[in-house]
């Protein structure tokens, strides 16, 4: 299951199973609204030490989204400059100093 859906679902939960004893146990003159909210803050704090697991595996999920899209991005950057073929980029100077030709240019045979 999706990190994001399985701890969106716990904290909707979360917040049903504290928001249900609240209003049936907080003194009845009290307005609705505000047993809501008590039950809306109490439930944030609960969730904050229960559900750190699944709040991590998001962290990390997204993480790992962003490293991928980043990889991506710069992939992308080098094919549009150029630099994935042999001749060209950081690497060709290096290796035009080693051998002392151009790799790109072709070899007369």
């Amino acid at each position: 299951m999706n990190p994001a859906l399985k701890y969106s679902l716990g904290r909707v939960g979360l917040f049903v199973a504290v928001a249900v004893p609240a209003v049936l146990l907080l003194p009845r003159d009290m307005n609705f609204l505000l047993k809501l909210m008590i039950a809306l803050v109490l439930s944030a704090v609960l969730s904050f030490f229960l559900l750190r697991r699944w709040r991590q595996e998001i962290a990390e999920r997204m993480s790992e989204n962003a490293r991928r899209r980043m990889a991506e991005k710069e992939r992308l950057r080098s094919a549009l400059a150029g630099e994935d073929h042999p001749g060209s980029g950081p690497n060709a100077a290096q290796a035009r100093d080693a051998t002392g030709d151009d790799p790109s240019e072709p070899r007369d045979q």
